[in-house]
């Protein structure tokens, strides 16, 4: 079994997205996914995983396609589909959208498949493809995982990851600590500049660049224990500043948000 796919055999995605830390990351999404929904929009998901983002568009009356590459993630998905939703899904890959016509979704998100290639040309190629299947004008969602924060919270902080030992073997530089991730690690991270030189050349224009998690994972014990009225706070907040620039190297999740041009 590929290590990605094993990977997700046995991760509890949709509960991650329960929890407290996980709601904060999935309530930002949707509440810049509904910036541009209109009746009638229709919406593709690549790398759709248990379907949590699919199923709540699909819930409200949207016609959603999906695309999963995991087959364990696939079954869950199907398992969740409530009858009358609209929603499709199919095994793929995120990389060639076999089988999708050019210019058929006003939005399009991409919430996973960039973790999980780790070459510039692979995410090109993931991006292109996205934009190709994506209408003049239509949206599009690309999450990323960023680096600084996973360093210096999980690295340094929770020591899940050994510094040291990744400078070692040439995952990180010893003098600007720029990351670089094999498909051994699963998770590629990068920083915002990173992004901005895999959409140079695009022809999009970005409408937005955040932190879909901010501090949650770095708090994520305090938010536990967090009254409902003080976690409703803690979103006010959130809400409030996380397109600050300064608050999105503080994030495990940044979320790109661009305008596919006529």
């Amino acid at each position: 079994m590929e290590p990605i796919q094993s990977y997700y055999e046995g991760y509890d995605e949709e509960g991650r997205l329960l929890t407290r830390h996980g709601q904060v990351e999935l309530l930002t999404t949707m509440r810049y996914i509904e910036k541009y929904l209109f009746p009638g929009a229709k919406i593709l998901e690549l790398g759709a995983g248990t379907g949590r983002y699919s199923h709540a568009l699909g819930e409200r009356g949207y016609e959603v396609d999906a695309l999963e590459y995991v087959g364990h993630n696939i079954e869950l998905f199907r398992q969740k589909t409530r009858p009358g939703e609209r929603v499709t899904i199919r095994q793929g890959d995120a990389r060639e959208l076999l089988g999708f016509p050019g210019g058929e979704y006003d939005l399009t998100l991409i919430l996973g498949p960039l973790y999980h290639v780790f070459t510039a040309e692979e995410k090109k190629k993931i991006l292109k493809e996205a934009l190709r299947v994506t209408k003049p004008g239509g949206v599009l969602f690309a999450a990323y995982i960023v680096s600084d924060a996973t360093l210096w919270a999980e690295g340094f902080g929770k020591h899940h990851f050994d510094i040291a030992d990744y400078i070692a073997k040439g995952k990180i530089d010893p003098l600007s600590f720029r990351t670089h991730s094999e498909p051994e690690d699963l998770f590629e991270m990068l920083r915002k500049e990173d992004i901005d030189l895999l959409m140079a050349n695009l022809p999009v224009t970005r409408l937005h660049y955040l932190a879909s998690d901010g501090l949650a994972r770095v708090i994520r014990e305090a938010l536990s224990a967090m009254s409902d009225e003080e976690f409703a706070l803690y979103l006010r907040y959130h809400f409030a500043v996380c397109e600050r620039q300064d608050m999105v190297g503080l994030s495990f999740h940044a979320l790109d948000i661009f305008k596919k041009n006529d």
